[in-house]
């Protein structure tokens, strides 16, 4: 059977609605080329052998428009150019055999070719330059007593050229109908979503599971079958009170194990449960490339990102999100105070044949080496300090006594200090951030401000500790050793 096209192009009219076009054009062959709000172009090679002839697919094209509430025009030609120029032109349906598209587009006015406009990449040698045309030049053809395409299309190449440049050549070239570039498809967006509408609301994460599972598994298959990973997991819980309980779950590396990824669910709504029945379930997700993984026998092995993922979620809804992830700390002086963030491992440092390069490179001596070379001294910080009594003589601490099994305390045999540290008292407690201190009674966030003074003391014990007082309770702590 003869192709009488291999292109056709449709024209929907003002109003009509771009995806249902673009669902018509995708219905009908996986290469289609978007050129407007109201236009793509369709490639329809191969297509008689399951639709008929050009005129059978453009019927087809036509009445299925219809169905969905399109009012369209199509013609189908043997370029693209020609096409759209015909299908802009000429209502109903329009079939123009392979090479005689410069006939049929002879008797259009040269003011259709402004529908080609700032479509083309300037910066692609491949295809010509129409991104300029404008209506100076129009106006100049015009002058010249040229109305139609076919005007345009029989003057000399060459006299073309010299007198309007390129973008005069490619005008001519649009005029006979020649395509300017193959044809480019448009690829849709996919999207990696489930949802399912429940004949009976249900409660709890029992019954939520088995919804979850059978949303999540189809979506596994996809994620592997385009090689994607999710990065961000998303549940949407329609309730029976009319409102959404939307979680979204930030994933350490892409993944796509459904058992992995319901767990997680079911562990994040554990800790953030809705507050009514759910009628409906809605999960989607983020897709990234499929991770690529590098093994090292240089380096430790760090555990797989699901059961990392896992470990975390099953951590924080037995701890809260506040108790589980990576200390961080806090631009501030006031001592032990830090955030946390969530936890995620990062790359390893430099190879050691790295370190080694980098330790053979001549470096200019520098006065930070007397520094460097100097005993360098640490604390040990106790994470909850621990209460004291401390006797005061003249000023300074005496003697130290300590309730702790193994941290009696004693005389003090050397001290230096006090070393006042304080700080947050000129910042309104409403508008400070939080910062996550731990204190002798619990682990809990403050908003006001510190008050201290500090002492380094030698104990008759041989040990030397960090001890401090706060000032506005009068209360002693010994906050760690020094090695």
């Amino acid at each position: 059977m003869q192709e009488f096209g291999v292109f056709a192009a449709v024209y929907a009219a003002e109003g009509s609605s771009f995806e249902t076009l673009a669902g018509v054009a995708r219905d009908f062959s996986p290469r289609v080329e978007i050129c407007g709000p109201r236009e793509v172009t369709l490639d329809l090679s191969g297509l008689s052998r399951l639709f008929g002839d050009a005129k059978t697919i453009a019927g087809e094209l036509r009445r299925t428009a219809a169905d969905r509430g399109l009012r369209v025009r199509i013609a189908i030609a043997g370029t693209r150019t020609a096409a759209r120029l015909l299908a802009r032109a000429r209502a109903g349906i329009t079939i123009v055999e392979p090479g005689d598209e410069a006939e049929a587009l002879a008797d259009l006015p040269i003011e259709l070719l402004e529908i080609f406009r700032g479509q083309n990449d300037p910066n692609d040698p491949n295809a010509s330059n129409v991104s300029n045309v404008s209506n100076e030049l129009t106006i100049t053809l015009r002058r010249w007593g040229l109305r139609t395409l076919g005007d345009v299309a029989l003057l000399p190449a060459e006299e073309v050229a010299a007198r309007l440049g390129q973008e005069g050549v490619a005008w001519q070239h649009l005029a006979r109908g020649e395509d300017p570039a193959p044809l480019v498809p448009s690829v849709p967006e996919e999207r990696f979503e489930q949802a399912l509408d429940l004949e009976w609301p249900i409660e709890g994460l029992e019954p939520l599971s088995f919804v979850l599972a059978r949303l999540i598994e189809p979506l596994s298959v996809h994620l592997e079958r385009r090689d994607r990973g999710a990065a961000v997991l998303h549940v949407r819980l329609h309730l029976v009170n009319k409102e959404v309980h939307e979680r979204s779950l930030q994933l350490p590396a892409p993944m796509r194990d459904a058992r992995t990824l319901r767990t997680l669910a079911l562990l994040d709504l554990e800790s953030h449960p809705p507050r009514a029945a759910i009628d409906r379930v809605v999960v989607a997700v983020d897709p990234t490339p499929g991770r690529v993984v590098q093994f090292s026998l240089l380096t430790r092995p760090l555990p797989t990102p699901e059961n990392l993922s896992t470990l975390i979620a099953r951590l924080t809804a037995l701890m809260g999100e506040d108790r589980v992830g990576s200390p961080v700390t806090v631009d501030t002086w006031e001592p032990g105070a830090f955030e946390m963030h969530a936890f995620a491992p990062r790359d390893a440092p430099a190879t050691a044949e790295q370190a080694n390069y980098l330790g053979g490179v001549t470096q200019w001596p520098s006065a930070m080496e007397d520094v460097a070379n100097s005993p360098k001294m640490a604390i040990r910080r106790f994470r909850i300090p621990i209460p004291a009594r401390v006797h005061m003589a003249e000023g300074v601490p005496a003697r130290i006594y300590s309730e702790r099994r193994g941290l009696t305390g004693g005389i003090v045999e050397r001290y230096a200090g006090p070393w006042r540290s304080s700080g947050g008292w000129w910042i309104d407690e409403a508008a400070q951030p939080d910062v996550v201190r731990e204190t002798p009674a619990v682990r809990r966030v403050t908003k006001g401000g510190w008050d201290r003074d500090e002492w380094d003391v030698t104990l008759s014990d041989g040990a030397t500790y960090r001890v401090y007082r706060e000032r506005d309770t009068d209360a002693w702590f010994i906050e760690g050793v020094v090695d």
